[in-house]
């Protein structure tokens, strides 16, 4: 997460309030509602720091807030209300508490909304960003080639079941009985499918008869193949699907399952039975691929099944702004109309929320992580990998209960697996700590910059080890103890201050130094002698037994 100086933040309470900055007094409260509105308004004119606790009319006072008293749990809202990480940073200056909230630019070709309402900054208010502009942003990164009309298709050029089970499903999401009572033409014409009797490819690629599809849009197809071994040659399974996907996406998925073994695993009493292909993860991963990928590039979504590894590759590389590395938090749909129509009948909740899925699944059941470094320029290439790798971490998993699981979101997740593995906690991970801890997942030592993180003791129970857990909670710190005192051993009578013992344990905090210190006194090992700054502490010589019985 970004983190302010008292520089910066100077600057720009000497700034005016514009296209990146927006100010509220907020003294006790804000609106979390009025919150979101800003955040989209912002993002939508590029980004920009909404700070609250400080007026918005020049000369700027800083008065403080009590407002959003939990910045973790506002920045979740926000994340679970968007899709995407908006750091909010408590600052304090001059002794009074401020709130940033960080909010990232839009990506090309896409505007944020709040419940449809495309918002903008007017003075010191909102609007909604008027036609013109929506059009302007939404030509960004080029016309939608799905909504465009297909030449010499018609309406005869599609499936009428797959125009069939496109009305089943999005009556049943949308709980609407009118949609039964429609036409094939007006239910395709409502939710902008067709124009008259001409046909948009994304209704050739979700409806269209295979004839149809080969003629118009002939890379419209997934291949599959299964591989035994890793040896070059032909696959020992290999199937087209040139079809409209409506109509083949189960039996892709069947094909699949086919050869989906189950690893076992008994923990006590508890046996458990992971499927190597998660069914959640595939069909994600393969929507993702089939809504995605860019339908100007002439190659094939391909799939190929490997014994303990899924390969998903798709042409046309990432949308503008996506990365491999911000692909669980950046969305930019390519294919807006295809998506809109996948959405309404209940394959797309929310757009990029399939990668989250991908890598919640894959942490609870500890496989490794869906891994796209082998993209592209020209293609996107996802690798799943089936193993799972930690046993015991299923059951960990499952103690924590699904009621806790349901309120995480997917940087919970990452934050576990980061710990689990021994690696470094990105500093938005690190905002998640206290409710990881809240819901007995995480356990902590320490303070300030000392303060260390691990996963609870109910983790190396489970394993038969939480002697390991009892090392890595208590050793470092012992060892600490050990380093001042063999410090203080060599200084001798002279003794020590505390920039020198500093330095010998440079990684931690003064404050908790000076507890270690404490301890170290408080066991009448060391002492401490003179005044403020010349204080130095020294090593006691121990008493000697003999002398203190003659005496």
């Amino acid at each position: 997460m970004p983190a302010i100086t008292p520089e910066q933040f100077e600057k720009y309470l000497s700034e005016p309030e514009g296209v990146r900055l927006e100010f509220k007094e907020a003294r006790n409260r804000y609106d979390f509602e009025k919150l979101k509105e800003y955040c989209v308004a912002l993002a939508n004119e590029g980004g920009g720091i909404m700070i609250l606790g400080v007026s918005d009319k020049r000369p700027r006072l800083v008065v403080g807030t009590t407002a959003f008293e939990e910045p973790g749990r506002t920045e979740a809202g926000l994340h679970e209300q968007f899709g995407r990480r908006i750091p909010v940073e408590e600052l304090r200056y001059q002794g009074k508490r401020t709130l940033l909230v960080h909010v990232p630019s839009r990506l090309p070709g896409c505007a944020w909304n709040l419940k449809g309402r495309y918002l903008k900054r007017a003075g010191d208010g909102l609007a909604s960003l008027g036609d013109h502009e929506l059009k302007e942003i939404f030509a960004e990164t080029g016309p939608d080639f799905t909504a465009e009309l297909v030449p010499g298709a018609d309406l005869l050029s599609l499936q009428p079941g797959a125009v069939a089970e496109f009305r089943k499903r999005w009556q049943q999401k949308s709980g609407n009985p009118r949609l039964a009572t429609l036409t094939d033409g007006q239910l395709l014409q409502d939710c902008s499918l067709i124009d008259g009797d001409r046909i948009t490819y994304a209704a050739l690629i979700l409806l269209g008869r295979p004839a149809a599809i080969t003629r118009h849009l002939a890379q419209a197809e997934v291949v599959f193949e299964y591989r035994s071994s890793e040896a070059a040659g032909p696959a020992a399974d290999r199937e087209e699907y040139r079809e409209p996907f409506l109509l083949f996406h189960d039996r892709l998925w069947s094909k699949i399952n086919l050869r989906n073994d189950r690893q076992s695993f008994q923990q006590d009493f508890f046996r458990y039975d992971i499927p190597t292909f998660d069914e959640t993860s595939i069909r994600e991963a393969v929507l993702n691929a089939v809504c995605h990928r860019d339908y100007r590039a002439g190659g094939s979504v391909f799939i190929r099944q490997y014994s303990r590894r899924l390969e998903i590759v798709s042409p046309g590389g990432f949308p503008p702004g996506i990365t491999p590395e911000n692909i669980a938090d950046q969305q930019n749909p390519r294919n807006r109309r295809l998506a809109e129509a996948l959405n309404r009948c209940g394959f797309i909740e929310r757009s990029g929320q399939g990668v989250n899925l991908m890598i919640e699944q894959a942490i609870r059941q500890t496989k490794p992580l869906p891994d796209f470094s082998r993209s592209h320029p020209h293609e996107v290439f996802l690798l799943l990998a089936g193993t799972v790798q930690n046993p015991a971490f299923l059951r960990f998993i499952e103690r924590l209960g699904e009621d806790a699981l349901s309120r995480f979101q997917t940087l919970d997740f990452l934050t576990l697996d980061a710990l689990a593995h021994g690696r470094k906690l990105a500093p938005e991970m690190k905002n998640r700590l206290p409710g990881l801890i809240e819901a007995g997942a995480v356990e902590s030592q320490g303070r300030g910059k000392g303060q260390r993180f691990f996963l609870s003791r109910a983790l190396y129970e489970i394993m038969g080890t939480p002697g390991v857990h009892t090392r890595q909670q208590g050793l470092d710190y012992e060892t600490n103890k050990e380093l001042l005192l063999k410090h203080l051993r060599s200084c001798g009578d002279s003794g020590s201050r505390m920039a020198e013992l500093q330095q010998v344990l440079p990684a931690q905090s003064r404050a908790s130094i000076l507890r270690m210190l404490n301890d170290l006194r408080g066991e009448d090992r060391i002492g401490l002698a003179g005044n403020s700054r010349a204080r130095r502490w020294f090593m006691l010589q121990p008493i000697d037994p003999d002398a203190k019985a003659d005496a």
